[in-house]
């Protein structure tokens, strides 16, 4: 039973009509329009969900994300260690002692280096006062040497004493009150042993026992590396196996060698910066070289940060300022060189982020979660990235956190000229055009991009006036690629041809690719209008001397019967010209369907520019063998 059905009989309440109320469209056009928004508020409220479970479930989620990126890390040794013929329980053992020991090596060096410290550390106190004294001294004298020059205010009275007190300007000043003592009674607290233990060691148990949670998680993600990824692979990615599983090794490899690389610089950063306050002659250069490189692996602050304390150390040990400036002169080339040479030809684009995303993750994960965070933000964006990559859901990520351009050449070239910039187009061109030819340029850009603006004519978005302004911002473009075309060795001998629009307005542009491209090939052609081959134009059309015909038809959307009697005004005119029609939409019917071909009557059909060069070039032999 039909809707209308269901209501007959039944009376309006509010019309007192007895007829079914008709089917407005503006009610389907609401309904339509409000699946969008509904998806929109659903995805607005899932990311609000998500970031406030971030945020107050930091005291769990931060352990266990800091032991799957230590997985990450001792991963590649655990694989290395199995390939030596080692059990994967041992590997993990092995590898998670190994660590344990290199931390504890380095924790018991610093502890040694900042013990050695503690000697001297009256003498740098000294040091440190008397450079103090002495800059503010010489800010003083500067100070009254200026305002003496401009003789802004006299210097004031000192205040004499006298037996009632001070006096200011031949007044007594007021004697201060009497201030009665405060008796003061020392209470003992009665605090217990247990109270006392709790006071000291409660900063240092909450560290203690995040460290512990995450060596056993870790632990757990390296003996159950396969099983948890079989599992992610069933909850996530069961229908699609192929695209969970790149996902996952994509997202692994990326991140080891993230770690690897990042591990690798900074422990260089951390030998060279240890080394050179050594040959500097700061004290303790080991344990500032450690935490120079512990330090960088924060993003941006981390080798500002580590050039503090060096630098107040060489102003302690020195007493001039020559320590200092070489200390800050050795760290920062040391950061240029690794930050702007090292780093590039070691990372190149394998963590798949943009700067501006780097910039933003480290403060969004410094806001979320602190400092662990800002340490994390690299690799956590980075894991997001990933997800974008094959989850199309996700996409977004991808978008606005990748490296990957956001529009496609395609896609940039048809922007460039909707918006009537044929400056930019130009400069993309020129880009594109230094790793591949002009025809292929053409091609697989310009043609690609002529189709998206034809199939926007077919919906309307684009009227009559902007198609001609596309048209000509493209032609445009041609006419300044024309200088970029490197001739190659021309064709003989020479043939005549003309290239013929097609009725849509976009198709003039496409002749003139193909003008220019047979130019470069050494072959002689002219441009025509599809006005000059009307029904009432033809006969006006100089063909004398043509030897091929190249029909340009880009409307996709474009009615063959149009074509055909388009192919039989020409071939009345020209009967001894070989026509060749360029379909340039790919998978066109008629490039495949010979009984289409016989009822259009031209003598070969191509769907690329460089197709069309290639059949004219064959034309061009032919026709030198006849005249031979």
């Amino acid at each position: 039973m039909s809707n209308l059905d269901s209501v007959a009989g039944y009376k309006d309440v509010v019309t007192g009509s007895h007829q079914a109320p008709a089917d407005t469209p503006g009610a389907a056009q609401v309904r339509a329009a409000s699946a969008p928004e509904l998806k929109t508020l659903a995805a607005v409220a899932v990311g609000t969900l998500v970031i406030a479970a971030l945020y107050f479930g930091q005291e769990v989620l931060i352990p266990i994300t800091l032991a799957v990126m230590l997985s990450f890390v001792l991963s590649p040794v655990v694989n290395f260690l199995q390939r030596l013929r080692l059990w994967r329980a041992p590997a993990v053992i092995i590898t998670v002692l190994t660590a344990l020991g290199v931390l504890g090596l380095v924790a018991t060096l610093i502890g040694s280096q900042a013990a050695s410290l503690t000697a001297n550390a009256p003498q740098y106190a000294q040091t440190i006062e008397a450079k103090v004294q002495g800059v503010q001294g010489f800010a003083v004298s500067r100070l009254a040497s200026i305002t003496k020059q401009l003789g802004s205010g006299k210097p004031a009275k000192p205040a004499a004493l006298t037996a009632a007190g001070p006096v200011l300007d031949g007044r007594p000043a007021a004697p201060s009150s009497t201030r009665k003592p405060v008796p003061v009674q020392v209470v003992s607290d009665g605090a217990s042993p247990f109270a006392i233990a709790k006071t000291v060691l409660s900063p240092i148990l909450g560290p203690l026992e995040t460290t512990v949670l995450v060596l056993i998680v870790a632990i757990f993600v390296l003996m159950q590396k396969e099983d948890l990824r079989d599992r992610f692979i069933r909850v996530f990615g069961s229908s699609d196996l192929h695209r969970t599983t790149r996902a996952m090794d994509d997202a692994g490899q990326r991140l080891s060698k993230y770690f690897l690389s990042q591990f690798a610089v900074n422990s260089c950063f951390g030998v060279v910066i240890g080394l050179g306050l050594w040959a500097i002659g700061i004290p303790s250069p080991a344990m500032w070289g450690i935490m120079a490189g512990l330090l960088r692996f924060v993003p941006y602050i981390g080798s500002f940060l580590a050039i503090v304390a060096p630098a107040a150390l060489g102003a302690a040990v020195d007493p001039g300022w020559t320590m200092v400036i070489e200390v800050v002169a050795l760290f920062v080339v040391v950061e240029v060189l690794a930050g702007y040479v090292v780093e590039p030809l070691l990372y190149g684009h394998s963590t798949g982020l943009s700067p501006a995303s780097v910039i933003v993750s480290a403060i969004f994960w410094s806001w979320l979660w602190g400092p662990i965070g800002l340490i994390m933000s690299t690799p956590l964006t980075l894991c997001l990235v990933v997800m974008g990559r094959h989850v199309k859901s996700l996409e977004f990520f991808d978008v606005l956190l990748g490296d990957r351009p956001a529009l496609t050449p395609v896609e940039s070239f048809y922007q460039r000229i909707l918006a009537n910039n044929p400056d930019e187009a130009l400069a993309q061109a020129e880009t594109l055009l230094i790793d591949r030819s002009l025809a292929d340029y053409y091609d697989g850009v310009v043609l690609e991009g002529l189709k998206l603006a034809v199939e926007d004519q077919a919906r309307g978005t684009i009227d009559q006036a902007g198609a001609v302004r596309m048209t000509s911002s493209m032609l445009a473009v041609i006419d300044d690629l024309r200088p970029s075309a490197t001739p190659a060795e021309a064709i003989a001998p020479t043939v005549n041809a003309i290239c013929v629009a097609g009725p849509g307005p976009f198709d003039d542009a496409v002749t003139a690719m193909l003008a220019q491209l047979l130019g470069q090939r050494g072959v002689e052609a002219r441009r025509i209008l599809n006005e000059a081959t009307s029904r009432e134009n033809i006969a006006m059309l100089d063909v004398a001397g043509i030897d091929v015909i190249a029909i340009s038809y880009l409307e996709v959307t474009g009615s063959p019967a149009q074509l055909r009697y388009l192919v039989r005004r020409l071939r009345e005119r020209a009967p001894t010209a070989r026509i060749i029609v360029g379909l340039w939409p790919q998978g066109e019917a008629v490039l495949s369907d010979t009984a289409i071909q016989r009822t259009l009557g031209a003598d070969r059909y191509v769907g690329s520019l460089a197709d069309a060069v290639t059949e004219i070039a064959k034309s061009t032999s032919n026709t030198a063998a006849a005249a031979a």
